[in-house]
Order: structure tokens, then C-alpha cells, then sequence
């Protein structure tokens, strides 16, 4: 079922290629739809968004705001192991992300000259949130809860109803423990368009945040400059490094845990080991057997997986710093001597106890990561993804006449004459 490659240094390269078509394609169809949903909702407000709820959903939700009431009190009327189970992630990644805190500064120079840094959050963000029965809670966490520490003043959430038109209530218990402020139950690319314009009752955000099917991607893709957002994220993905001492069972088990997002996800095994393929692919077969989305493990692992099978660790970490995966883990004998060589990943997960899982859910780093080979140069989200930084700077007299042959010979060079023109009229009775 998963394709073998001995690495030769051209095998696996070409495998790699096969990757990037996959997540690399533009579907125009899509673009041409959404950009008229986004022309129609800019122009018709609420009457239009309510209106594609009802052409894609089949009617219009119970409401189109939740009321505060309701969302306080899906805390009582869910499960209490499950809430608690929330507040303990919600422990976790708060402690996480705490760390993260850019801090404002001021540099008073000894020649009255004074530079700074106001570091505070956005003003407003809005979140979107797959609803329906593709519901998860922990994208509520992971995406509210940096946003709170940053100073974000306002969370707007936008999330499908559920067929009967209510709010899904797993998704309203999330938002409740994170201090969502309002939720609107409206979906796909016109949720988006909604929350980049404004509308009479959807308030006009800074940034947009949260996954969403292709024509939620589409949609923040096309948004992007009007409005800021997280990332242009791509099928998930992970690689695991394995030597001879990794347990089968356990790479198994975490390939498909990503497998079975999606088709189109790709799970990679990274090996030293030649003998490791065969009985990871038992337990494949094995595993998958009692599995609820067999079918989509099944493709997805046929179509977009493989067994690279390297010479040494130098090789494998080699190949883990080309392929940049989403999310990276290393079942090898000591990892952390690992950890100052893996340079391109999303998330790594060290060891045999840390399976991917563990940062999608509870560890506490946010599992909203880069996919198809961004890690190279993008970053988890976290407080810093909700910031915004300014510069201050302030001169003495003393100190600008210092200064100014160097800045007026620079913008002259330039040829930017108003520039040095700026410096040089405050200077002229000298």
C-alpha cells in the first residue's frame, strides 16, 4: 500500500516534487466562485450572507448571532468530563503561550536621543470555526487563547450551524472557556468576506484566523491585504523519523492519525532501518482494520505516502530539513540530541511518548502550523501572531545636527532630494 524509496539522492527528490503539485494547484472554479461571493457580501451586507447560509445549508439557522446566554450555558449542558478535559488544554496551552509575550522597550541614549517599541495586540480578530460534524473544539483553543494573551480586545467567531440550524455545542463550550465575545452562525467563503468587510452586524476585523474547507482557504487567500490572516494552509502532513529502535506499532499508529484527515494528506516514514517497512505496513493493516475512516487512511496513504529509506541519521535529518513537514517526529534512539539540527518543521515531537496527538490537543504549543514545505520560512501561530509593533524615535537638536551630513548623503545618493531636503531647512541659519 505505501510506496518503498531507497534514497540515491533523486528518488526521493522526485517523490518530493509529487508533493508540492499536489498542494500546488489552483483551482479556478473555486476562484471564480468565491470571488463573486466576496463581491455580493461586500455589497449586500447580512441580507447576502444570510442568503448563500440558505442556498448552501438548505435554511437559515436557529439564530444568526448566538446569544451570550446560550453560550454560557453549553457549559452545563455538555458532558463535565469534557469540559474539564478543555480546561486542562486550555492550562496548558495558556502556559505555552504566556512565554511567548513580546515585551514593549525604550533605549533613552546618554545624547537625549530616545528610540522605542510599543508592542499591543489587534484590535479585533475574527475566528473561524468548522462546524456541523467536522466540529473542533481544540481549534477554538488554539486559536483564542494566544489571541486573549496577546491583548486582542475583541474574538468575533463564525461558525456553520449544524443541519438543525442550532450551533454546534462542543464548538459553543470552547468558546465559552476562552472568552470567545460574539459568534455568528454563518459559514464557508461569505462568513470570510463578512468578517474582511464588516457588515451591518458582523463587525469588520483586522485579522482572520482558524482552517476552513477550500473555499474558506480560497476566500482569506483572496482577502489577504484587505485583511490580514493566519496562513494559506495546505493538506496536513507528517514525517517520522525512525531508526530500529522505534516501535512499529506506534509509527504506524501515527501516520495515520494524520492519513485520516484528508485524501490528500501526506504521512511519510523517514528510516534507517530497511526491515522497519514490513512491519509497519502489518500494522497498518492491522490498525486500520477497526478505524472509522478506513477509506480515507486507505487513499491517502496509496496516493500520498512512502517509506524513505536513508543510510544514517545525517541523511535522514538531511531529508527531514528538505520536506519541512507540518509536523515532525523522531522515534530514534536519543531524539534531543536531535533537536539542534532539525531546523524545518512545524512542530516536532520527540520520542515515543510524544505522539502527534499530544500537540494537536494538550501539550500546549499550538497545533496551527505550516504546511507544504512553508516551515522553511513560516511559524506556528502564537501570541506574536496577534500583535502589532511600532517604532518610536526621538532627537535633540544636538543630536540630529550629528547626524545629518551622514542622512542627507545617503538620500542624496538616493536621489531622493526632499528627503535630505527635510534634514537640511532645519539647519540653515547654520
Amino acid at each position: 500500500m505505501i510506496r518503498r524509496i531507497v534514497c540515491d539522492g533523486t528518488q526521493e527528490y522526485a517523490f518530493l516534487k509529487e508533493l508540492e503539485r499536489r498542494s500546488g494547484e489552483t483551482d479556478r472554479r473555486v476562484t471564480q466562485i468565491v470571488t463573486e461571493i466576496i463581491d455580493t457580501v461586500r455589497e449586500g451586507g447580512d441580507e447576502a450572507v444570510k442568503a448563500y447560509t440558505q442556498k448552501f445549508d438548505g435554511n437559515l439557522p436557529q439564530y444568526y448571532e448566538v446569544p451570550r446566554e446560550i453560550i454560557n450555558d453549553a457549559l452545563t449542558d455538555v458532558d463535565p468530563e469534557f469540559v474539564n478535559a478543555l480546561l486542562n488544554a486550555q492550562e496548558n496551552i495558556a502556559d505555552f503561550h504566556n512565554r511567548q509575550k513580546a515585551q514593549s522597550f525604550i533605549d533613552a541614549k546618554d545624547n537625549g536621543v530616545i528610540l522605542g517599541q510599543r508592542v499591543r495586540g489587534l484590535e479585533r480578530v475574527g475566528l473561524y470555526v468548522p462546524g456541523g460534524t467536522a466540529a473542533y473544539p481544540s481549534s477554538v483553543l488554539m486559536n483564542a487563547i494566544p489571541a486573549k494573551i496577546a491583548g486582542v480586545k475583541e474574538i468575533i467567531m463564525v461558525t456553520p450551524p449544524c443541519k438543525d440550524g442550532t450551533p454546534n455545542k462542543d464548538i459553543l463550550v470552547a468558546a465559552a472557556i476562552c472568552g470567545v465575545d460574539r459568534v455568528f452562525l454563518s459559514g464557508g467563503a461569505q462568513a470570510i468576506a463578512a468578517l474582511a468587510y464588516g457588515t451591518e452586524e458582523i463587525p469588520k476585523v483586522d485579522k482572520i484566523v482558524g482552517p476552513g474547507n477550500i473555499y474558506v482557504a480560497t476566500a482569506k487567500k483572496l482577502l489577504y491585504g484587505v485583511v490580514d490572516i493566519d496562513m494559506i494552509a495546505g493538506p496536513s502532513e507528517i514525517l517520522v523519523m525512525a531508526d530500529k529502535t522505534a516501535d512499529p506499532k506506534f509509527v504506524a499508529a501515527d501516520l495515520m492519525s494524520q492519513a485520516e484527515h484528508d485524501v490528500l494528506a501526506s504521512s511519510i516514514l523517514v528510516t534507517t532501518d530497511p526491515t522497519l517497512a514490513d512491519r509497519v505496513e502489518a500494522e497498518v493493516e492491522r490498525q486500520m482494520a477497526y478505524l472509522s475512516r478506513k477509506e480515507i487512511i486507505e487513499k491517502s496513504l496509496r496516493d500520498y505516502a512512502a517509506v524513505l529509506i536513508c543510510r544514517d541519521r545525517e541523511e535522514a535529518v538531511e531529508l527531514a530539513n528538505a520536506i519541512a513537514p507540518e509536523h515532525l517526529e523522531v522515534l530514534m534512539e536519543n531524539p534531543l540530541e536531535l533537536i539542534g539540527v532539525l531546523d524545518n518543521a512545524g512542530s516536532v515531537f520527540l520520542g515515543a511518548y510524544a505522539s502527534e496527538p499530544l500537540g494537536d490537543y494538550y501539550a500546549g504549543p499550538n497545533h496551527v502550523l505550516p504546511t507544504s514545505g512553508t516551515a522553511r520560512f513560516f511559524s506556528p501561530l502564537g501570541v506574536n501572531s496577534f500583535i502589532k509593533r511600532s517604532s518610536y524615535i526621538y532627537y535633540t537638536e544636538d543630536a540630529l545636527r550629528e547626524a545629518k551630513d551622514d542622512i542627507v548623503l545617503i538620500a542624496e545618493r538616493e536621489g531622493l532630494t526632499a528627503h535630505a531636503n527635510a534634514i537640511k531647512v532645519r539647519f540653515e541659519e547654520e
